[in-house]
């Protein structure tokens, strides 16, 4: 099985959330059809990043570490333009 962790932004106050599925688009569909608690109040909610693990246990130790973090700045700046630039350095070469 397949698990994700994932970084939603809301559009509506501009703050992330942070969490961890084994099925991403249903649980995005979830957030923003308003049934999860923590985001109803913060729809509508756009991806902007994800990370695939083999299993739970990974998954939830990454999400356990990004949420940690505290610090949106951080998460852009480092995270999700890493992410990024290895995209792109990968497009490069090919």
């Amino acid at each position: 099985m397949t698990f994700f962790v994932y970084i939603l932004e809301s559009s509506k106050d501009k703050k992330f959330y942070i969490g961890q599925t084994n099925n991403l688009e249903n649980r995005i569909n979830r957030h923003n059809s308003g049934q999860v608690s923590s985001t109803k109040n913060r729809r509508p909610l756009k991806i902007i990043y994800s990370e695939k693990f083999s299993t739970r246990k990974e998954s939830m130790n990454r999400e356990k570490y990004l949420k940690s973090l505290k610090n949106s700045r951080y998460i852009l700046n480092n995270i999700i333009s890493s992410v990024v630039q290895n995209k792109e350095k990968a497009r490069d070469r090919e």
